[in-house]
């Protein structure tokens, strides 16, 4: 599965960016007036080869979720066991992820692939193992992951959706991203680990602490994505990074939620370098690491307003912002059609 994603995986169409371009320029509008939606919507027409490219609707989110043995670390004050009792909130539909999904008229799709307590018929292994002692995960276990991610994105793009949103959730999830971030970037600990759920200064130095020496023990090579993810990664960031790869080969677009997704989209880049193609930066999270992420992708965030919750809660915010950019192509009048004088 993984193999033949990677095979439908292509570059951006020159023709329908330029026709994108073009018709930005004839539009009743001064050009370059909507600013950072005009590249935007260009870039979504070279990844859907046609332009105006599809309306970004109906949208559908898909949550991760898993659990992390680095947690037995004392890297975050809560307890494991509130990842799976999310999930049953996000199932009850009371979480903040689903009011805004409501908002944004989103579907919400929860898969857990790695939770450590319960059934899931997409779980690979109930958590990861403690990195700072040994490697998160097996290759073959992160396949299965970015394969489960594959599959979802195949799943809700075969139901109709024609863009995809990311969501996460994971106690601890925010070590591995910063992990991740650094060995994908170069970046130093320091540099990119982040509070987190909010944690003080003393906690945020052992974190940081214990990410530089797993790095050090295992020596993640940037080249290979999967080492990357199998070293220091986690189950949830594997089927995002998945996730994106899915939707790159369908030509859907991706809206990518905060750190966590910033960090899978790293290793998804890392498998496919054209994969970036089909990613949309939502927002820019609060952690460091997102932003440094983002900038080695080349993203711009849509939305920066100092969110550091995840589910998707960013990338709901960014939907209609995106959506709007593609909209543009579709209806807006030209000089000629409108009867308009140009300049």
């Amino acid at each position: 599965m993984l193999m033949s994603a990677l095979e439908r995986i292509r570059p951006l169409d020159v023709v329908a960016v330029a026709e994108a371009e073009e018709r930005q320029l004839l539009l009743t509008k001064p050009p370059g007036s909507l600013g950072a939606l005009e590249p935007l919507a260009s870039r979504l027409a070279g990844l859907a080869g046609t332009c105006p490219p599809p309306l970004l609707e109906p949208a559908a989110l898909a949550i991760f979720a898993g659990d992390h043995g680095i947690h037995a670390q004392g890297v975050t004050p809560w307890p494991q066991e509130v990842t799976a009792q999310m999930l049953a909130n996000f199932g009850a539909g009371g979480a903040v992820v689903n009011a805004f999904a409501r908002q944004a008229g989103a579907s919400v799709t929860v898969v857990d692939v790695g939770v450590a307590s319960g059934e899931s018929e997409h779980k690979v292994r109930p958590g990861t193992r403690d990195f700072s002692q040994e490697p998160a995960l097996t290759r073959a276990e992160v396949i299965a992951a970015l394969e489960t991610g594959i599959a979802i994105a195949a799943q809700l793009a075969d139901g109709g959706a024609r863009v995809l949103l990311t969501g996460d959730m994971g106690i601890a999830n925010t070590t591995p991203a910063a992990a991740l971030i650094a060995a994908f970037t170069g970046r130093p600990a320091e540099a990119v680990t982040g509070r987190g759920t909010g944690i003080d200064d003393e906690m945020l130095d052992h974190k940081t602490a214990v990410i530089a020496a797993a790095l050090a023990k295992h020596s993640p090579d940037p080249s290979d994505g999967i080492d990357v993810l199998a070293k220091v990664g986690g189950l949830e960031h594997a089927a995002i990074a998945g996730y994106i790869l899915g939707g790159a080969s369908r030509q859907i677009p991706v809206i990518l939620d905060g750190v966590i997704a910033a960090s899978a989209a790293l290793a998804a880049v890392a498998i496919a370098p054209a994969a970036v193609h089909a990613c949309v930066a939502g927002h820019r999270s609060a952690e460091p690491g997102a932003t440094i992420a983002l900038a080695h992708l080349g993203l711009e965030p849509l939305v920066d307003l100092g969110l550091r919750l995840g589910e998707g809660t960013g990338a709901l915010l960014a939907l209609p912002i995106a959506a709007s950019a593609v909209r543009v192509l579709h209806e807006v009048a030209t000089f000629d059609s409108a009867g308009v004088s140009e300049k």
